[in-house]
């Protein structure tokens, strides 16, 4: 009898051993199906919210659309505050004519630099104080479109040819950029150049410069 009941014993400490073992495996995979519901519900589709367009908004602390309409504002209000405008005012009696040429992406990032050509034309328009004409690809498009209206409008809509106003002064630049980076934290140093040139004679009337740091620190625990 002591026999069976010692075997008894055993089976019955074994017993309640597997008991404790089967709650803790239970509770350790409900626990990993709540955190993978989680993480395939955060998965399942983007949160999209939409905000007004000129809030400032820096997600990866990349060049952005803040970035170009601030710039372009500043710098062109910069250069129309200048006294070029009125050394050809009081030469010629008119508003200086300005075509916006090129804008080189020099930086180390992709940048739309068309976008930011497009945020100079309208700050040089807003300013009133000059004259903007379009852009080489841009003027093509409309002497097609003149050359088609002299074949097939009437004379007396049809654009002619020939009267194009040209620009007096024309505006270059760049962007350039310098990246520093150590563990999580990196520094973006933007650069941004500008030059008003005399169509007629290259003289530079205005040079202007903008300069953008950003410090950006990346999260160091992630799920």
């Amino acid at each position: 009898m002591k026999g069976v009941s010692h075997g008894l014993g055993v089976f019955s400490s074994t017993s309640n051993v597997s008991k404790e073992d089967l709650r803790t495996t239970v509770v350790i995979r409900t626990c990993l199906l709540v955190v993978l519901a989680f993480a395939v519900g955060c998965a399942s589709g983007p949160r999209v919210s939409r905000t007004d367009s000129s809030e400032m908004i820096d997600v990866s602390g990349f060049w952005n659309d803040t970035d170009s309409r601030l710039v372009s504002e500043e710098m062109i209000d910069d250069s129309v505050g200048r006294i070029w405008i009125d050394d050809f005012r009081g030469l010629t009696g008119n508003k200086p004519t300005v075509i916006v040429g090129a804008v080189q992406n020099r930086s180390s990032e992709h940048i739309n630099t068309r976008t930011f050509a497009k945020d100079l034309e309208r700050a040089f328009v807003n300013s009133g104080r000059v004259r903007l004409v379009a852009s080489s690809n841009e003027r093509s498009g409309m002497r097609e479109e003149r050359i088609d209206q002299l074949r097939n409008s009437t004379l007396d809509s049809a654009k002619s040819m020939g009267k194009e106003i040209g620009a007096d002064f024309m505006l270059i630049g760049g962007i350039n950029t310098i990246i520093d980076e150590a563990g999580g934290t990196s520094v973006r140093f933007y650069q941004v150049e500008l030059e008003l040139i005399n169509l007629e004679t290259n003289e530079k009337v205005w040079i202007g410069q903008k300069k953008i740091k950003k410090v950006v620190e990346q999260s160091r625990f992630r799920l």
